[in-house]
């Protein structure tokens, strides 16, 4: 028996036993690994009853009304059921939860609420995905075909994150102060228009401002023929904007409190002010941002239990009461199961279950400007 082996053998009981946590572990176990090589040392012995008996997973998501909506649903009935707990953290952009993991160690984060299918291929593209065990997560089988496909692709067949919800990012106005009327004539160019003046706000996100500045430049957002024109727009809307908002709670709170009459929204986020009586209306202009989120599972985490956790997550008893609660439609195949009205009446649910007419980014295409257009677009937000 080597060294290392001992090494290995001797950390496991230190974990069995709960002297150290599984984040110590897992960080301590990469140095034995990196002595002995990934393939046929110490670490394969990982793969079996080590993994088993994880009792804790770690969910990174949104916040606010959306993890209200998980904690009650999902995580608490989730941990009664199996003794898994689930231990969570939130962000307030995807890119702020890529440069988090960029930093970690493998198993630091194993799942997180991810956001377009460009969420998805950039953590592919970096090396971060796994290959799910499909067979443990049969409830897969009631998701819409049209959500999974476009993971499929980038992934080459297999998933590393299982379908979930789907929304759009369209205009939350108040209806006291915009008549309807007035929003569906200007559409997307409300958002510059100087009637407006300090009572607009918008997402602090360069992929939004891009795609909004596109619709008011009338062009397509998936292949802009002109840059300066976008630019052009966003500085006019920094202009005009009373302030960029970073979070779903912080949008809900600036048109709930009356401080901005316009902006781009999330259309779960208007439908719970909705809910709680505010008058705020929504509306999609043509090509409007559409996404669909996934539960991403990242490499170095204990598939078995996230597995098991996904599963959960897809039964349709549950994706039902989260739909409710956070506001955005569910990844269930309307086809194959019969939704309640609560979720039918949900803004942008498709009846069909093929997204046809709904525009989603172009992972290749939005990936590969991301450095140049982020960069360019926090200069424009500082004043340039």
């Amino acid at each position: 028996m080597s060294d290392d082996t001992t090494r290995y053998e001797r950390l496991e009981a230190r974990y069995r036993n709960g002297d150290i946590s599984r984040r110590t572990f897992l960080r301590l176990l990469g140095t034995a690994g990196a002595a002995v090589g990934l393939v046929g040392g110490p670490l394969g012995l990982m793969s079996g009853d080590a993994w088993a008996e994880v009792k804790q997973v770690r969910y990174d998501g949104w916040g606010g009304v959306v993890e209200k909506a998980f904690e009650k649903d999902v995580f608490k009935p989730f941990t009664q059921k199996t003794g898994v707990n689930v231990v969570t953290g939130t962000f307030s952009s995807g890119d702020e939860f890529l440069t988090r993991v960029k930093a970690s160690s493998p198993g630091d984060y194993n799942i997180f609420h991810a956001s377009g299918v460009f969420d998805y291929a950039r953590y592919i593209n970096l090396g971060w995905g796994v290959k799910l065990d499909e067979s443990k997560i049969p409830n897969l089988k009631l998701v819409m075909t049209s959500l999974e496909t476009p993971l499929r692709k980038v992934s080459k067949g297999s998933l590393s994150a299982v379908p979930y919800d789907y929304g759009s990012t369209g205009i939350g106005y108040n209806k006291n102060k915009i008549s309807e009327d007035e929003i569906k004539a200007k559409g997307a160019k409300i958002l510059i228009d100087a009637k407006y003046k300090k009572k607009i706000g918008g997402w602090t996100d360069w992929r939004t401002r891009v795609w909004y500045a596109a619709l008011q430049t009338g062009q397509n957002p998936n292949d802009i023929k002109d840059m300066k024109a976008v630019w052009d727009a966003v500085r006019k809307n920094r202009d005009l904007v009373l302030k960029y908002w970073h979070s779903g709670a912080e949008l809900m709170s600036l048109l709930a409190n009356d401080e901005i009459w316009v902006t781009e929204a999330w259309s779960g986020r208007v439908a719970a002010l909705q809910q709680q009586g505010h008058p705020i209306g929504f509306y999609n202009p043509p090509q409007v941002f559409s996404w669909q989120e996934c539960m991403f599972v990242l490499k170095g985490s204990p598939l078995g239990p996230c597995e098991e956790l996904l599963n959960f997550m897809l039964k349709p008893e549950v994706q039902i009461e989260v739909a409710k609660g956070q506001n955005y439609a569910p990844a269930l195949d309307p086809t194959k199961y019969d939704l309640p009205k609560a979720v039918r009446d949900l803004p942008t649910f498709d009846p069909t279950g093929t997204l046809k007419g709904y525009t989603f980014a172009d992972p290749d295409y939005w990936n590969g400007h991301e450095q140049a257009w982020s960069q360019k677009f926090e200069q424009i937000k500082a004043g340039y």
